[in-house]
């Protein structure tokens, strides 16, 4: 079985094909989608949408680039109340993103803070965003001791010092479809370096779908060409892949409910 570590089934490209989204993962060997928040706006429909199935977890959380027009800044408070659903397995997505410019840096890392310790309050691990920021976001990490609940680096795409630094922190890296790009061989060999007990795989659907579906809508189902090409790189068979990532997945997200058939 894999699991697709990190979705966002209730965007406008998805929601509308919910069974069958559900039933093309199935094939594909796919039993479990965790589905990650961007603001908290839109967290109650995406919360109902992850009820509908317990082959789905959820985590509660505001983008780093979520503007602050665009919904609720979240206080530590407000996380961690959230948190308390049976259905979320953990704070964010969260982090810093210098990229794009929806959102002044200083207000990223002060909201980066307090889903740090919204994590901490609740015992919940993280998953953290990083573009254009990768020291920072390693910064901020360690100075608010994010080591003691773990997480995520999520569609990882930076280097391995930066890996290793997220590493040394106690944190899992996960891959996306951006693995399997032409133009990602450095990301390739990060991906041979990651300990095998720490890596993750996700599709950030609808975004980055792998090839050989590139350029399409990505869904969880296309998490198996990501892993393919990790088990080929890797060398070792997909079976074995699939079943160490996903025991990998159950013990960092140790509160999502494992399938039992």
């Amino acid at each position: 079985m894999l699991v697709d570590s990190h979705c966002h089934i209730d965007f406008p490209e998805l929601v509308g094909d919910f069974a069958g989204l559900l039933s093309r993962a199935r094939d594909a060997g796919v039993g479990h989608l965790l589905c990650v928040s961007v603001n908290l706006s839109d967290f109650p429909a995406m919360l109902a949408l992850a009820g509908r199935s317990e082959r789905i977890s959820a985590s509660v959380g505001v983008h780093p680039n979520t503007a602050l027009e665009d919904g609720e800044e979240p206080s530590v408070e407000t996380l961690a109340d959230l948190a308390a659903n049976r259905k979320v397995v953990a704070i964010g997505e969260t982090g810093l993103d210098y990229y794009r410019d929806d959102c002044d840096p200083d207000i990223q890392r002060e909201r980066f803070t307090r889903h740090i310790r919204a994590a901490l309050h609740v015992g919940k691990p993280l998953i953290i965003h990083t573009r254009s920021a990768a020291q920072d976001t390693i910064d901020v990490m360690r100075e608010q001791d994010a080591r003691t609940v773990g997480g995520v680096m999520h569609c990882f795409a930076e280097d391995w010092a930066t890996a290793k630094a997220a590493l040394d922190e106690g944190f899992y890296i996960s891959f996306s479809g951006i693995v399997t790009f032409k133009s990602a061989g450095a990301l390739r060999e990060v991906a041979r370096k990651v300990p095998m007990d720490r890596i993750l795989v996700e599709t950030d659907s609808p975004y980055l779908a792998p090839v050989p579906l590139r350029g399409k809508t990505n869904e969880p189902a296309y998490v198996r060409h990501t892993a393919e090409c990790l088990a080929k790189l890797r060398q070792v068979e997909l079976g074995y892949l699939s079943d160490r990532t996903t025991e990998n997945f159950f013990r960092l997200f140790d509160s999502a409910i494992r399938p039992t058939s």
